[in-house]
C-alpha cells in the first residue's frame, strides 16, 4: 500500500499529511459538511446522551478511506465534552496491550479504533465484556491451574472505524450501538469543503475554479484539500500565486487527472480489462496479476470510486467495464 500513498488522488493519508490536515479538519458537527442524516443521528444521540448524563453507546463508522471517519470520531469525543484516545486494530498485538489502554480510561472517555477489522480474534474477544459489561476478563496462568480475574473499567464509549465492514465479526458488530455508514459526497458538498479549506489556507480561489475543482476531487474530503494544495504550488511557481480556471486545467493536465477524477492508474485498470479480457467478466486476482497492483488495492481504493462512477460492474463471475466506461475512455465495444 505504500505506493498507493503517492498517488495524488489517493484517499489515503499518510502520517505527515494527517498532520498537516489537523487544521482542515472541522472540530464541530456543525462545521462538518456533508452526511447530512450521519449528522443529524448524531446530534440526537449526542444531546440524550448528554441529558442523562452517561457515555455514547458504541458507535462503528464504515466506508472508503478520506471520507472523515477519523474526523467524525475527534468530533464526537469533543462534542461529548470527553477525552479520545487513539490506536489502531494493528497496534494492539495482545490482549495486555488492550488490558493496558482499557484500565487507564477515565469515565466517559472515548476510545477510537482505526482499522478495527484488523483486531487480533484474542484480543477481540477481550473486547466483547469490556464493551457490554465494562469489566475485563484476564486469565491468569495456564492450564488446570488457569483462573479468571475480573476488574472493573470506567464506562467509556469505543469509536471503530473500518473500510471493510464484511471483516469485522458479528460479535464485534452487534455490539455497536449504532452503526453509521459514511457514502461519497455530493459534489456541491465538496465545493464547500473546498472553499472552507481555501479560507483557513488563505488562498484565494474563484467560483469556477473551486467548480473544477470539486469535479474531479472524486467526491472525496481528502483528496479534494489534496488537490487544493497541488493547484496552490503550480499557481505560485506558474502564475505568481493567481489561480485562475486556466491555471487549474493546466495543473490537472500536468497531473494527469481527468475532468471525472481518473489518473493513468484508473484507466490502466479499465483498459487492461477491456484490452486483456474483452471487457470482462474477469476475476480480481487476475486484474491484479495482470496490472501488477495489489488485490487489496484495487478492492479498497481503486474500485470504489470506479463503481460510483458506474464505470465497473461486480458479478458473481468477476469485473465488467460497462458502456460508460468504454464512452469516457472513447473505446470502441468488440463485437
Amino acid at each position: 500500500m505504500e505506493e498507493e500513498i503517492k498517488r495524488v488522488i489517493s484517499p489515503l493519508a499518510d502520517d505527515f499529511e494527517s498532520g498537516m490536515d489537523q487544521t482542515l479538519r472541522p472540530q464541530f458537527l456543525q462545521e462538518f459538511v456533508g452526511q447530512e442524516q450521519i449528522k443529524e443521528n448524531l446530534q440526537i444521540f449526542i444531546e440524550a446522551a448528554k441529558k442523562r448524563d452517561e457515555p455514547l453507546e458504541h458507535v462503528l463508522l464504515y466506508g472508503p478511506p478520506g471520507l472523515g471517519k477519523t474526523t467524525l470520531a475527534h468530533i464526537i469525543a469533543r462534542e461529548m465534552g470527553a477525552s479520545v484516545k487513539v490506536t489502531t486494530g494493528p497496534a494492539i498485538e495482545k490482549s495486555g496491550d488492550l488490558a493496558a489502554i482499557l484500565t487507564n480510561l477515565e469515565q466517559g472517555d472515548v476510545l477510537f479504533i482505526d482499522e478495527i477489522h484488523r483486531l487480533n480474534r484474542v484480543v477481540e474477544e477481550v473486547l466483547y465484556s469490556a464493551m457490554e459489561d465494562f469489566v475485563l476478563d484476564i486469565v491468569i496462568g495456564k492450564g488446570p491451574s488457569a483462573k479468571t480475574l475480573r476488574i472493573d473499567i470506567p464506562k467509556f464509549t469505543l469509536i471503530g472505524a473500518t473500510t471493510k465492514l464484511s471483516k469485522l465479526s458479528s460479535p464485534l458488530r452487534d455490539r455497536f450501538g449504532t452503526n453509521f455508514h459514511l457514502e461519497f459526497y455530493e459534489e456541491s458538498d465538496i465545493k464547500n469543503i473546498i472553499k472552507r479549506a481555501s479560507k483557513i489556507l488563505n488562498i484565494k480561489i474563484e467560483e469556477s475554479c473551486a467548480t473544477e475543482l470539486a469535479r474531479r476531487a472524486r467526491r472525496t474530503p481528502r483528496i479534494a484539500n489534496r488537490l487544493l494544495k497541488r493547484i496552490r504550488d503550480y499557481a505560485e511557481v506558474k502564475n505568481n500565486g493567481k489561480i485562475s480556471l486556466a491555471v487549474v486545467e493546466a495543473a490537472f493536465k500536468m497531473l494527469n487527472i481527468d475532468e471525472l477524477g481518473l489518473d493513468q492508474i484508473d484507466r490502466r485498470i479499465l483498459l487492461t480489462i477491456i484490452e486483456k479480457f474483452n471487457g470482462g467478466p474477469v476475476g480480481l486476482n487476475t486484474i491484479s496479476a495482470a496490472t501488477a497492483e495489489e488485490m487489496d488495492a484495487i478492492e479498497d481504493v481503486y474500485e470504489p470510486f470506479l463503481l460510483q462512477l458506474g464505470f465497473l460492474n461486480r458479478t458473481n463471475r468477476g469485473r465488467i467495464v460497462t458502456d460508460t466506461a468504454y464512452k469516457h475512455l472513447n473505446v470502441s465495444r468488440n463485437a
